[in-house]
């Protein structure tokens, strides 16, 4: 709740008939979205700003959120991206020493609508059952003529399958990156080889990630998900990054056919959406997960080693294992329910991650992987 204010009632509806109650959070107003779950217990605001949830409302799992405001730094791109909010508590009183606004206020600036008051264990449980679903929140709702706005919004609302969410949220012209590097390595020095020459496609690409990069070596020249492969080779990069991004991957038909005449040219690496374009590229197909999986508490095999990796993740499809063409070898699968998480093929010189790397929010045991990019354009380096 937030010190000082009137509360006011708020719905949210789902497409199956399920209703909750609750209160007014953020901007006032009617959204519809896909309606999902994430597990982490910190990160609110780089969650929301995460062009990977356009489309999407976000319930927040862990019961209270906001406890410690939000920042100018930690953002994962210009904006929230998230269609809404929906969490069982906030904290009327940010504490921390960065903080320069409440969740609740940065939600208003953004002119997002949120929820919070309800029984978000119940909504998580019904979602686990039934899967993610579309829904609106109504925010304030007053008569039943304020539900029923709701209602056919969202009756109007596309499938998120079949949507090329990407177009919503790639740059719109190339730039070079040149932002700050991760927290962590702020103090490093420039490495003393030249960097890496390194192409990103943004199919919604965030921050940190651009920052890792940085990180490894890497000058990084962002291109909207549209450019083709030939723009892409008159650049004269050294290595090809492949985003992440929203949405269902198989409706990015431009994005899928560029890759399909970079593979095997230079190193590539895709994270997220970009590893599933990477696998569609390849002729593999991808599926629609129940519910997705979506925190920062993921368990990942790494298949060569033994090893768990605890993952940062953020998808709702997954690539077909069954679909991969001969010599791609699968590296990481997904504990829980045995989905592809990485896979490699060294002779055309690639590998994708399906969760993600640069873990914001998120823990840090799949980091090494930025450099095991940089280490692929180092040996085609010495192979010139």
């Amino acid at each position: 709740m937030t010190l000082g204010k009137t509360l006011q009632p708020a719905v949210l509806l789902l497409d199956d008939g399920t209703r909750f109650e609750g209160e007014s959070c953020g901007a006032k107003g009617i959204t519809v979205g896909e309606v999902c779950f994430n597990t982490s217990m910190t990160g609110y605001q780089e969650i929301l700003t995460d062009p990977s949830y356009a489309g999407q409302i976000i319930t927040m799992t862990y019961p209270e959120m906001g406890n410690y405001g939000v920042n100018a730094t930690d953002i994962e791109s210009r904006m929230i991206h998230a269609r809404g909010l929906i969490v069982r508590d906030t904290s009327p009183v940010p504490s921390n020493w960065r903080a320069t606004a409440s969740l609740e206020d940065f939600l208003i600036q953004n002119n997002v609508v949120g929820i919070r008051g309800i029984d978000t264990r119940a909504l998580t449980r019904h979602i686990r059952t039934t899967g993610a679903r579309p829904g609106v929140i109504v925010s304030p709702v007053s008569t039943p003529a304020d539900e029923e706005k709701g209602l056919q919004a969202l009756r109007s609302e596309p499938d998120i399958v079949g949507q090329n969410l990407v177009e919503l949220v790639t740059c719109k012209e190339t730039y070079l990156w040149e932002g700050k590097l991760p927290y962590g390595h702020e103090g490093n020095k420039p490495p003393t080889d030249a960097p890496y020459e390194v192409v990103a496609y943004d199919f919604g690409i965030k921050e940190n990630i651009l920052r890792h990069l940085s990180a490894a070596n890497c000058r990084v020249h962002v291109v909207p998900a549209s450019t083709s492969a030939q723009t892409v080779l008159d650049m004269k990069p050294e290595g090809i990054f492949l985003s992440n991004g929203p949405g269902d991957p198989s409706a990015v038909h431009r994005a899928i056919e560029a890759v399909r005449d970079l593979v095997g040219q230079l190193p590539m690496f895709g994270i997220c959406l970009g590893h599933q374009i990477m696998a569609l590229a390849m002729g593999s197909t991808t599926f629609k997960l129940k519910f997705g999986h979506r925190g920062g508490n993921q368990p990942v095999l790494d298949v060569a080693t033994g090893r768990v990796e605890i993952t940062a993740q953020n998808h709702g499809f997954a690539v077909q294992e069954d679909s991969l063409p001969t010599g791609v070898r699968i590296t990481h699968t997904n504990l829980n329910d045995q989905t592809v998480e990485g896979f490699e093929h060294p002779e055309q010189m690639l590998f994708s991650l399906q969760h993600h790397p640069e873990a914001s929010p998120g823990p840090h045991d799949s980091h090494p992987h930025f450099q095991r990019f940089a280490d692929m354009m180092q040996r085609r380096r010495a192979m010139n």
